[in-house]
């Protein structure tokens, strides 16, 4: 049994935790549709428990994604370009680390360059690395903004995610409608009043 256990990078990238069969995921599957009341055995579930397991490695793929090698290649012929770089708008779905249920949202992501800049697309594909983990929303900003000042170290970085909780709207309080805002500053963006208005005020016009 343990020789076929693989292991994957927790969310912090710096621990292992062993990772159970496929065959072990689905058993859990069964369990847990036989604890909510239901007969895994009946036709409409007999597959589901195969096709949970498949749907979680698409779902949680971010843990087995390095975003420092997805980050890793930069591009330093900029044309003499400094100013802001930003992305709005980016989609992402998540999950609750606390509930397991979906976190849905966008990503704003800005930096300024200092000498070398990103791929747009590999941008995107930071933030559905982290997305793609169970996580809690203030930590995922935190990590998305780390990955990039430490791959590009430009003069700043701004990750500002808006998202809506699941967890809210389809339990406890049950508050429809309602979206979180978290917000990470780095460098100029920090420590630079004006700059961090200029970012912000970019974000939200284009909302």
């Amino acid at each position: 049994m343990d020789a076929i256990i693989k292991k994957f990078p927790d969310s912090r990238g710096d621990a292992a935790v062993e990772r159970p069969t496929r065959e072990q995921a689905e058993a859990a599957v069964e369990v847990l549709i036989r604890w909510a009341g239901d007969d895994p055995a009946r036709e409409g579930l007999r597959e589901t428990p195969a096709r949970v397991a498949k749907s979680y490695e698409e779902l949680f793929g971010g843990y087995r994604m390095d975003a420092g090698a997805v980050l890793g290649r930069t591009f330093e012929e900029v044309g003499g370009y400094d100013d802001m770089v930003l992305l709005r708008d980016i989609d992402f779905h998540s999950h609750c680390e606390h509930h397991m249920v979906p976190i849905i949202g966008k990503a704003h992501v800005a930096y300024l360059p200092s000498g070398r800049v990103l791929g747009l697309s590999k941008i995107s594909r930071v933030v559905d690395i982290f997305a793609r983990r169970l996580q809690t929303q203030e930590k995922m900003t935190v990590q998305i903004a780390a990955a990039i000042e430490d791959v590009l170290r430009p003069r700043g970085v701004a990750v500002v995610l808006e998202a809506e909780h699941l967890c809210m709207a389809m339990r406890g309080v049950r508050t429809k409608g309602s979206t979180t805002v978290t917000t990470s500053f780095h460098g100029v963006f920090a420590d630079d009043r004006e700059e961090r208005d200029r970012v912000l005020s970019t974000i939200w016009r284009g909302a």
